[in-house]
């Protein structure tokens, strides 16, 4: 009996040695992360690419970076040893063309073979609409990027950052206390009458115009956590609305959401939204 135990312990543990070897968690895929160097890929866009890189020599610390081309991404996006930072054109399955532009934080390998959708997505972020950007995606990379390196710093201490997103960062709510919600008007659903933002008012939830948001975003306001939407301009059925609360000082996140815009919800925070800050 004990030298069919044996037998049998002999075949089983290499089966077992190879499978949790097989184990390999995102925490564990990008840990090396802050030894790597990261390529901040300029689109062509003279206009936006210089903001972008002015806010990365400005912004960027917790890893070596290098600018490089769209071109030299192509020639080196199955090396393993560089991660690449680059704004993509997002297309969701029900749309018939790219409606948004995300800042995504990739890691080279030879899976980039098959595409980028099959490279490690390390964190990815919307940041403006494909066809008509607002402006406002200027005043608000800054703390995108930090927000970016914030996430990619939590999913090298733990996979449950990792995994779940940035959505994660709702959790950061329950410790808002008194800080001033502020929602700028251009961020808010056409379901949010004006009787409903009197409401909300009285639960500490200021909406604001979309000017003042934004100023309070770039004086960096104390206790300030001010709106950010990301959605494509058709808004067309089936189509994404991200929606962002941000410290304006900090540049913490502190609520992300999304959900799919239909005849019943157009983009903007929705009442569902509100109800849901206001449980802080």
């Amino acid at each position: 009996m004990k030298r069919f135990f044996l037998l049998v312990l002999a075949v089983v543990m290499p089966l077992v040695m190879s499978a949790q070897a097989q184990i390999n968690t995102k925490k564990e895929k990008i840990e090396d992360f802050t030894e790597k160097t990261i390529k901040v890929v300029m689109t062509g866009n003279i206009f936006f690419d210089q903001s972008f890189k002015d806010e990365i020599i400005s912004r960027w610390r917790i890893s070596p970076f290098e600018f490089c081309t769209m071109e030299e991404f192509d020639s080196l996006k199955t090396d393993s040893g560089y991660y690449f930072l680059l704004l993509v054109k997002s297309r969701f399955r029900k749309e018939s063309r790219p409606g948004m532009d995300m800042l995504t934080v990739v890691k080279g390998g030879e899976a980039a073979e098959k595409g980028l959708s099959k490279m490690l997505d390390v964190v990815t972020v919307p940041l403006m609409s494909s066809e008509n950007p607002s402006g406002r995606e200027f005043i608000f990379l800054p703390a995108l990027l930090d927000i970016i390196q914030d996430h990619i710093m939590k999913s090298m201490e733990t996979d449950v950052a990792g995994y779940s997103g940035l959505s994660n960062s709702n959790m950061n709510l329950l410790s808002a206390g008194t800080k001033d919600i502020i929602i700028a008007e251009d961020d808010l659903s056409a379901e949010v009458t004006p009787e409903l933002v009197k409401e909300f008012a009285a639960m500490d939830i200021m909406v604001t115009d979309t000017d003042t948001a934004d100023e309070m975003m770039m004086e960096h306001t104390p206790n300030a956590l001010v709106s950010f939407t990301v959605y494509p301009s058709d808004q067309a059925a089936g189509s994404f609305c991200y929606k962002m609360l941000i410290d304006a000082q900090t540049h913490k996140l502190y609520y992300f959401r999304r959900h799919k815009i239909s005849r019943k919800f157009g983009p903007g925070f929705l009442i569902e939204d509100l109800d849901r800050i206001a449980e802080r």
